[in-house]
């Protein structure tokens, strides 16, 4: 199979399972918490330290919006803000010990949910998509990789 072709693959499948992940881990959310504060909560605890910027540039909005979604992940005690040691006029955001616990629990869902799904693979086929996904990984985690956004 040839790069283009497996390219092709994953262009259709990986859509369908991440449909499956985000309705999963969007039913954890709660009612008070939006999709795009829950999306908030997901990159922080990928990418703790992050700044408003970064945030606002991932998720496509202005930083003026951005800010407002913080202020209330931060006034539901999900988020931190901290005033970076080195700049002063850079500001850091984390999640809290009550984040961390809200996105483990639906991670741990998610994970269940999702063995789930894959029950009707063997446990041969089970190490090739791991395996795959192992090999994936450092192709689609460099900075390069993330540039094309």
């Amino acid at each position: 199979m040839s790069a283009e072709q497996c390219a092709g693959e994953i262009l259709e499948v990986v859509p369908l399972i991440m449909r499956h992940i985000r309705a999963e881990m969007r039913s954890h959310r709660g009612a008070a918490l939006s999709v795009p504060q829950f999306r908030v909560l997901t990159f922080l605890g990928r990418n703790p330290g992050a700044s408003l910027s970064d945030l606002a540039d991932h998720h496509g909005l202005t930083l003026p919006s951005m800010s407002s979604m913080v202020d209330g992940l931060v006034g539901r005690a999900l988020v931190l803000r901290q005033s970076s040691l080195t700049d002063r006029r850079r500001v850091t955001l984390t999640l809290s010990a009550r984040g961390r616990v809200l996105l483990k629990r639906a991670r741990l869902s998610t994970r269940a949910r999702l063995a789930q799904h894959l029950e009707g693979l063997s446990p041969t086929q089970c190490a090739q998509v791991a395996a795959t996904m192992r090999d994936l990984r450092p192709l689609f985690n460099s900075p390069e990789s993330n540039s094309g956004r």
